[in-house]
């Protein structure tokens, strides 16, 4: 069992900085690909960032040269870097932690509100 923790969240104002964080409950990075997820009211979860065991990250088009996946391993923490935030990232954002070989494992964080508004 893993358990996910997020914090960091808040409102700022377009054009501002968050920086929310997710720690699991133990040392997992080697064998679980960690991501960050979001979802808007009405609309489905969808993938922002993820950073697999080998450091390679993926980033929706939308957020690409705007958010970074920063990972500290040491701290058993992923982060998601948000800067120049637009209205349309409002969103509560979830962790993620997905194990793909046998057995397979799949995790969430509780999720953490982001609201950019002016």
């Amino acid at each position: 069992q893993v358990q996910l923790v997020e914090s960091g969240g808040g409102m700022v104002h377009p054009g501002g900085s968050l920086r929310p964080s997710c720690t699991a409950s133990r040392n997992i990075f080697s064998i679980y690909a960690m991501g960050w997820y979001c979802q808007a009211p009405g609309k489905q979860r969808e993938m922002v960032a993820t950073i697999g065991r080998a450091n390679n990250t993926t980033y929706a088009d939308s957020v690409k040269g705007r958010f970074t996946i920063p990972r500290d391993d040491a701290k058993n923490t992923v982060y998601l870097q948000m800067n120049s935030l637009k209205a349309e990232d409002t969103a509560v954002y979830y962790c993620n932690a997905i194990k793909i070989a046998w057995p397979t494992a799949n995790y969430w964080g509780q999720g953490t509100q982001v609201t950019v508004s002016s």
